[in-house]
């Protein structure tokens, strides 16, 4: 699951700087064996300047340099050790913030959120807030593109322990993971992400509040902003958004 924005409990010690780096084990760019890396990484490609808003560890814009971007790239992010990361890599320009927080003006051709951090735009404020900031970043005719889970494919329900597993860290910590949903209120998710021992034993837990949306919920949220909604996909492979779609990947135009 990727780009949780936590409220935290720690047990023992497993430090955010630890999470950030499970974040990069679990979810390793990969345009090869993830439809929706290939479709940012593609999208990226053909923009002259990027702002990804929510870009976590960095590692999409990381990877667009390494095939040769040459234009401005931009990471929006509000975790400190999400940002550490990401710096790693210094040909990128490196922002703390949320979408809210953006204040550039009409400086980019695309803005992105990947990896479903559109869902963590909670409230209709958040939302409405979130999106005039992007609107105003983008030049005229420029490109929102991101994805959120389809609220009718009710993925939460397959965040629970029963599919806990097991990770190796790159310093050879085994760690065990899972997921437990406390509350379904309508479009709102909250649910707990448990990091612990192999035996079970806590190590952390995060608490996450999701938004999920149709798009009769989301589309007037984009019309308001000023986006007209070029195209939705019910998949990332660009397939016909339906009552069955799991993702709603939507890309909208600057007005």
């Amino acid at each position: 699951m990727r780009n949780p924005a936590r409220v935290s409990a720690h047990l023992d010690t497993f430090s955010d700087a630890d999470v950030a780096a499970v974040y990069d084990v679990e979810n390793p760019w990969d345009r090869i064996g993830f439809p929706q890396d290939r479709f940012f990484s593609d999208t990226v490609a053909a923009a002259d300047s990027v702002l990804d808003v929510g870009c976590g560890t960095g590692s999409m814009l990381h990877v667009a340099r390494e095939e040769g971007h040459t234009g401005r790239l931009v990471g929006l992010d509000p975790d400190p050790a999400m940002l550490a990361r990401a710096r790693r890599r210094t040909d990128v320009e490196w922002v703390a913030g949320t979408a809210a927080d953006v204040a550039h003006d009409a400086e980019f051709a695309l803005v992105t959120m990947a990896s479903n951090a559109f869902q963590h735009l909670v409230s209709d404020d958040e939302l409405r807030s979130s999106l005039a900031a992007i609107r105003r970043a983008l030049r005229p005719g420029g490109a929102f593109v991101f994805g959120t889970r389809h609220l009718q494919a009710r993925a939460w329900e397959a965040w629970n322990p029963a599919n806990a597993g097991n990770l190796v860290l790159p310093d050879g910590r085994e760690i065990r993971g899972w997921h437990e949903v406390e509350k379904v209120d309508g479009p709102l998710v909250t649910f707990t992400e448990t990091v612990a021992r192999p035996d079970g034993t806590p190590l952390r837990v995060d608490r996450t509040t999701l938004r999920f949306h149709t798009p009769e919920t989301l589309n007037p949220f984009l019309l308001a902003a000023g986006f007209a909604v070029e195209h939705q996909f019910g998949d990332w492979d660009r397939g016909r958004l339906s009552a069955r779609s799991r993702e709603i990947a939507t890309i909208a135009r600057a007005g």
